[in-house]
């Protein structure tokens, strides 16, 4: 297992590239958490807190695939710095100025989520360049699922060792600035440099004109929802079963379950339709959030959610290669972007869903959301099984594309256009 995660660390520019994503990420990773923190410090109640956390992911929603689109006209260091910094300047103007002046306040935020670099499709539009092997570029899919849980997992600690050490915001400048650096050092290294999108064809809808990559966000949309539920449904469980030791507990068992899943998906190449396989990953991912509704002593239950986050890192992993397989050409990071988009706003939408089911019903019906997501999402998949098997990614040129005037051609292993 580790000598296939070793070959891929090996290439040259990969680990560079992998951290330095990671730490640009950091920001938003820990953007929630610490506003939250920052606003109660300062004297702001949660319902403000929770708001200006809210402005921000929806800010960061919409600016992810309008960013991925100006990374396929322009370049990635044209657009990821610029990008990083403007947003680093306004969470630094959010902490200077405070929550006291709201206007002031929400305009920070907003802009700071705005303008979060879309770091992470940009990272997937660059392994194909720097792994030339497409098996070798499918596990750094799952490894890049893996990191990701590592990062959520440890950045809001790196919040919370900041504010102790000095401060709220001291917390939110400190991530800032070290999200600046990552972001400069993916951009001014060789293949962020070098790579370059493919001829697009002139479209406003860009990469959601394909039908395979929208039965994909279809499908995915549930399984954010299904996260997101599962957040919510935990906390009248943990008030029963223990207090806030126990719900952290629960959060860190789902980040364990996706890591264990996803690190052993990416020892392994896979075969075969990807279609097909995640319809596979989907459908055990919403069996194993059934388990759930036992909602057994703490101890069993914070086992029934590492299970049930397992088959989450799989799941991204494979989309992501499905992602690479429909976007239309010239589209890639923006795909990718969407991807995280509608991930992000799934889990939204499971988080407010989730709570008057709770308030209704309980915890137990609250933990029935992420089964019953899950289950649409499969239906999705199988819904759409015909469009996600279909070749992709070979939109027509027009003889004026936006961009790339040199006909360089975007590296990736898509049918019909590869490295």
């Amino acid at each position: 297992m580790a000598a296939g995660y070793l070959e891929i660390l090996r290439a040259r520019h990969a680990t560079r590239l992998l951290v330095g994503t990671l730490v640009g990420r950091l920001p938003n990773a820990t953007a929630a958490i610490a506003i939250v923190l920052f606003v109660r410090a300062e004297g702001g109640s949660y319902s403000l807190a929770g708001a200006l956390a809210a402005v921000y992911g929806v800010a960061n929603a919409v600016g992810q695939p309008v960013l991925g689109r100006l990374v396929d006209l322009h370049g990635q260091p044209r657009v990821q710095l610029p990008a990083a910094i403007a947003s680093a300047l306004a969470m630094a103007a959010f902490a200077f100025t405070g929550p006291d002046t709201l206007a002031a306040a929400y305009v920070a935020v907003a802009v700071a989520g705005l303008f979060t670099p879309p770091l992470e499709g940009g990272l997937r539009a660059l392994w194909p360049s720097v792994l030339r092997k497409e098996g070798q570029v499918h596990t750094a899919y799952a490894m890049d699922a893996v990191a990701q849980e590592v990062m959520f997992t440890l950045g809001p600690l790196l919040v919370t060792v900041c504010t102790s050490l000095w401060s709220a915001r001291a917390a939110l400048l400190v991530l800032n600035v070290i999200g600046v650096l990552g972001a400069l050092s993916v951009v001014v290294s060789r293949p962020s440099r070098a790579w370059r999108s493919a001829p697009r064809e002139a479209h406003w809808l860009g990469a959601l004109r394909s039908p395979g990559l929208l039965a994909l966000l279809g499908a995915f949309l549930f399984v954010g929802i299904a996260l997101g539920s599962i957040t919510v449904a935990s906390v009248p469980y943990a008030d029963d079963h223990g207090g806030d030791v126990v719900y952290g507990w629960l959060m860190a068992a789902i980040g364990l379950g996706a890591l264990i899943g996803g690190t052993v998906y990416g020892a392994r190449q896979w075969t075969g339709e990807p279609a097909r396989r995640l319809r596979v990953l989907v459908a055990l991912l919403a069996v194993c959030y059934l388990p759930l509704l036992l909602m057994p002593g703490a101890v069993a239950m914070v086992l029934l959610t590492v299970v049930a986050g397992v088959f989450l890192a799989p799941a991204i992993a494979c989309a992501f290669v499905l992602v690479d397989h429909h976007a239309p050409r010239g589209t890639v990071t923006e795909a990718f972007s969407w991807l995280v988009t509608t991930f992000t706003v799934g889990a939204s939408v499971g988080t407010g869903v989730a709570g008057p089911v709770v308030e209704a019903g309980g915890a137990v019906w609250g933990f029935a959301v992420p089964g019953v997501a899950g289950g649409v999402s499969l239906l999705v998949l199988l819904a759409t099984g015909r469009v996600l098997a279909a070749p992709g990614g070979r939109g027509v040129v027009a003889a004026s594309s936006e961009n790339d005037p040199n006909r360089a051609v975007e590296p990736r292993f898509s049918t019909g256009d590869r490295a």
